[in-house]
């Protein structure tokens, strides 16, 4: 599994980068504070929604401490996604939240 540190992430979004950043926690925790540009699909639902998703991009998967985005990360790359993990989650996020 691919990962990728908070501050990569952000170092990234300073630069103007475009990233495919998915917050895979719940609603009532992403009502909080998200990372800018973020798109929330809870875990529970990513099975349900990956048909939005293209394999041809780049995924930063993203929830609080890391350990859901791992799950959500290994699941879509059994079905051939080109994902990466956040380590740490939004508890290593130090940049800005929306």
């Amino acid at each position: 599994m691919k990962q990728m540190t908070a501050k990569k992430v952000e170092t990234l979004l300073n630069e103007g980068k475009t990233l495919n950043i998915i917050d895979v926690r719940e609603v009532n925790e992403v009502s909080a504070g998200k990372i800018p540009g973020a798109v929330n699909i809870p875990l529970g639902l990513v099975e349900f929604r990956m048909h939005e998703l293209n394999k041809s991009k780049e995924y930063i998967m993203v929830c609080r401490s890391g350990g859901r985005s791992g799950r959500a990360t290994q699941f879509l790359e059994s079905y051939g996604f080109n994902v990466i993990n956040m380590a740490g989650g939004m508890l290593a996020w130090y940049g800005k939240v929306e």
